[in-house]
């Protein structure tokens, strides 16, 4: 009867260390599971900061193209690039025909 109780007792004191060991590990891996999500959340901010800076350049740059082709466009460098560039000129108002439909 003294061996069994020794025996019951070995197993209770195994069956707490092997709960203690087992919780301690659990909880070994949920910190490093801490850091390492942590460490991707801090990892994809950086990205996402660049891609907002990237996305505001090429705003900022799609602004002053379009700003750029307005002024290209414009009906005064329009005729003033015919008149230089092409020779051509306004017909005087004699040679104006208007058409009635």
């Amino acid at each position: 009867m003294a061996n069994n109780s020794k025996t019951s007792r070995l197993a209770l004191l195994n069956s707490r260390y092997f709960r203690g060991g087992l919780l301690t590990a659990a909880v070994l891996a949920s910190a490093l599971a801490v850091v390492y999500a942590k460490y991707e959340s801090r990892k994809l901010f950086v990205e996402l900061q660049s891609l907002q800076k990237t996305r505001d350049d090429m705003a900022i740059e799609w602004g002053q193209l379009q700003l750029e082709q307005s002024t290209w466009a414009t009906h005064g460098r329009i005729e003033g690039t015919a008149r230089t560039t092409l020779g051509m000129i306004s017909p005087p108002p004699e040679a104006v025909v208007i058409v009635k439909p």
